[in-house]
């Protein structure tokens, strides 16, 4: 089954956010469906299980087996979460579905409720698009018009309440629990886990986060089976998947294709390489995601245990293209830069560790490198992995591990030579394309 587009589907009209629009694409019949014929919470789960969608965010957790984590007998509050806390550079693609599709959003959250017996729902947005947080409410309030939102959902008994919440632009907040932290008004660190959201989440009560495009996905698996879903991607990666393709390519942009298309067919459909020239590496998950060399990249299909296999994470979809004018030292730099800012503080190795391995990379930057200095951020970085609370230690040591493995002799040069391998005057910036919805 060929399908390349579920979610930007039909989104070619002057005023596609409008419920207007939506409901003349099909919008709110999913929701519609369930409650005419009266589906059981555990009947709309077994769809999602079928359907083999995973969660979009980047953890790829299968979506289906996480609502069934909910307690269903627990007698109180229960919490559905949207995380549109879209803050890693290279990752631009929930913001597009927030804008030109954001009833979908609203939807998948209405049946998740439903799925899981929660009554109340939030949507964490990040705190830079405040445009699309305004324009999120005001779908929100034409849901509510429209009888999808509140008490007694079209005469069916049910009740859901959905808001939206502004951040503040950190990155942190992009972890699941300290996203929940600041909903409640405090300081955005990551928990301690367990306890695991689903029993202990949103002030103390058991909770499931999801991401902006999970979500989306929801209302067409119910409306045309999670066997379809899973018939248009491949087996363990059902339906499409949303990719924001920044860097050196023709045409960067928002790109919805089937999970297991090729890398090579993404690279066309984006133009090819700018200027002619040669794919020298790609990140394929965001930019906390090893990067690929571009042997290694071309031999991908685009789904998470293809590039797992490669050895980088499919991630939030954020595929970075780096030509041959990239210096890797420099872009390397620039990433280790924003780890180091973007660190809560909270845990030791990662506070510490990303300061450092940005002081180590810089220093090889400008011709003050040392010899040990590779062995020595190999040795920073695996000290920090696996031993902080949250993954954003994990997030700052990936880019530097791969970066050095696969391209070792670059650094090398710099090292030796006290000046870059790629000529200044062909050079471009590494951070061209590591700020997140620039391109």
């Amino acid at each position: 089954m060929t399908i390349q587009s579920i979610i930007l589907a039909g989104l070619d009209g002057d005023r596609s956010w409008r419920l207007a629009d939506y409901v003349q694409r099909g919008g709110y019949e999913a929701l519609k469906k369930i409650l005419a014929q009266k589906m059981t919470p555990d009947e709309v789960i077994a769809e999602l299980k079928k359907s083999s969608l995973r969660g979009r965010g980047g953890a790829g957790f299968p979506t289906g087996l996480k609502w069934s984590f909910m307690p269903k007998n627990y007698v109180g509050d229960k919490y559905v979460v949207c995380n549109t806390d879209e803050g890693e550079p290279g990752t631009f693609k929930d913001r597009d579905i927030m804008r030109y599709n954001p009833h979908m959003v609203i939807e998948g959250m209405i049946i998740a409720g439903y799925a899981m017996g929660a009554g109340t729902g939030y949507n964490y947005i990040h705190g830079e698009i405040f445009d699309l947080y305004l324009r999120f409410e005001e779908a929100l309030e034409e849901a509510r018009a429209a009888g999808f939102l509140g008490s007694d959902i079209l005469g069916s008994g049910f009740s859901f309440n959905l808001h939206a919440h502004h951040g503040y632009g950190a990155y942190i907040c992009g972890e699941e629990t300290a996203l929940l932290e600041s909903i409640e008004g405090k300081k955005g660190q990551p928990r301690y886990k367990p306890p695991f959201p689903a029993s202990f989440g949103l002030y103390g009560k058991p909770t499931t986060i999801n991401n902006t495009e999970t979500f989306a996905a929801v209302p067409w698996i119910i409306n045309n089976g999670g066997e379809k879903y899973l018939e248009a991607g491949k087996p363990n990666n059902g339906g499409t998947k949303i990719f924001s393709v920044s860097g050196h390519v023709n045409r960067p942009g928002v790109y919805e294709v089937a999970m297991g298309t090729p890398f090579a067919t993404l690279l066309e459909m984006c133009g090819g390489m700018r200027g002619g020239r040669k794919l020298k590496a790609c990140i394929p998950g965001g930019s906390s995601a090893p990067v690929l060399p571009a042997d290694i990249m071309m031999d991908c299909t685009l789904d998470y245990d293809s590039i797992s296999k490669a050895g980088s994470m499919l991630g939030s979809g954020a595929v970075i293209i780096m030509d041959e004018t990239v210096c890797m030292v420099k872009a390397l730099e620039r990433l280790s830069y924003f780890y180091h800012e973007e660190s809560c503080g909270q845990c030791t190795p990662c506070r510490e560790g990303t300061g450092w391995m940005y002081r180590v990379v810089h220093r090889i930057e400008h011709g003050l490198g040392r010899p040990e200095d590779l062995d020595l951020l190999t040795s920073v970085a695996d000290n920090i992995c696996g031993r902080t609370i949250c993954a954003l230690g994990d997030a700052a040591a990936f880019p530097v591990k791969s970066f050095v493995k696969h391209f070792r002799s670059e650094f090398e040069y710099h090292i030796e030579n006290k000046k870059c391998l790629v000529p200044p005057d062909v050079q471009r910036s590494g951070s061209d394309f590591f700020v997140a919805g620039k391109n």
